[in-house]
């Protein structure tokens, strides 16, 4: 388990190639795309590489064209601003000569202050619900379809409250839950940690869109994070359960619309999170 998080963070660990110009590369798996939550992790990684004594308050970011798998990516950064509180950085990711990749991000020194929070919706103990590994063992013994990626290492301990169903029977909420920390240990590196939460945000969001709708993402859906945002409010480690709450406000236009939530497990808002993305039913 923990072998798969330290390729993670290896992943997660740019090489410098010169001031403000970073270079990251893509695991060896066959991905027809480079996954949107690394490109994000990596990118905001190059950001605060170039941050001292501040930490991540706030990303938004698009996704201009599919990363290509086989090649590194150069992650280019914009110094916009050293401010007395706040710190601004523009990163673009760089492949064959194009732009795949925005980010801008603003980091704070910590401030006190007063303080209010939304609470945290009811879900049962992460340990009481399956992980993947048993997941995709009782999709096999129901005769569903297992996909060949769905064996892959894992980085994440990835807990479902809320299954998915396709089959068009079960009224479905654009709402659901998931339970999820690192498998293994973090160094404790607030950066890394946000990195990591940042990489994990991206794997679910889209599909709340579909709940209501009983889609499934295969080869009859074309699906494309356009954008995606975070904002950072209180402290969090990785490696600690984190509930992951989605709600989708729209679908439109081919286009999924998703807000959500990370709670720590005893109830503090941690991060929260919208993204924008193609979900275009090609049947």
């Amino acid at each position: 388990m923990q072998k798969s998080l330290d390729d993670l963070v290896a992943i997660l660990d740019l090489e410098e190639l010169e001031l403000n110009l970073f270079r990251g590369r893509s695991p060896k798996e066959e991905q027809q795309r480079v996954f949107g939550g690394q490109v994000a992790g990596q990118a905001l990684i190059a950001a605060g590489r170039t941050v001292k004594d501040r930490q991540i308050h706030s990303l938004h970011s698009y996704f201009l064209r599919p990363g290509d798998p086989r090649v590194p990516i150069i992650y280019q950064v914009d110094r916009l601003r050293d401010g007395r509180s706040f710190t601004t950085r523009r990163v673009t990711g760089i492949q064959h000569g194009q732009a795949i990749f925005a980010l801008a991000a603003s980091f704070q020194v910590d401030e006190g202050g007063v303080e209010h929070q939304a609470e945290m919706p009811a879900a049962p103990p992460p340990e009481s619900l399956p992980d993947w590994e048993e997941r995709v063992a009782a999709m096999k013994a129901r005769g569903e379809t297992v996909d060949e990626w769905m064996h892959w290492g894992r980085a994440l301990d990835t807990r479902y409250v809320d299954e998915m169903d396709y089959s068009g029977e079960i009224e479905q909420e654009p709402f659901w839950r998931v339970w999820l920390r690192a498998k293994g240990q973090l160094p404790d590196n607030p950066l890394l940690h946000r990195c990591v939460a940042t990489y994990a945000s991206d794997m679910t969001l889209l599909d709340t869109a579909l709940r209501p709708h009983s889609l499934a993402m295969d080869e009859n859906m074309q699906v494309a994070s356009l954008d995606h945002a975070m904002w950072f409010h209180r402290p969090f480690r990785a490696d600690e359960w984190l509930l992951y709450a989605h709600e989708s406000p729209s679908m439109s236009n081919s286009r999924g619309f998703t807000t959500a939530r990370f709670f720590t497990q005893d109830g503090k808002l941690a991060i929260s999170v919208a993204q924008e993305g193609l979900l275009r039913d090609r049947r």
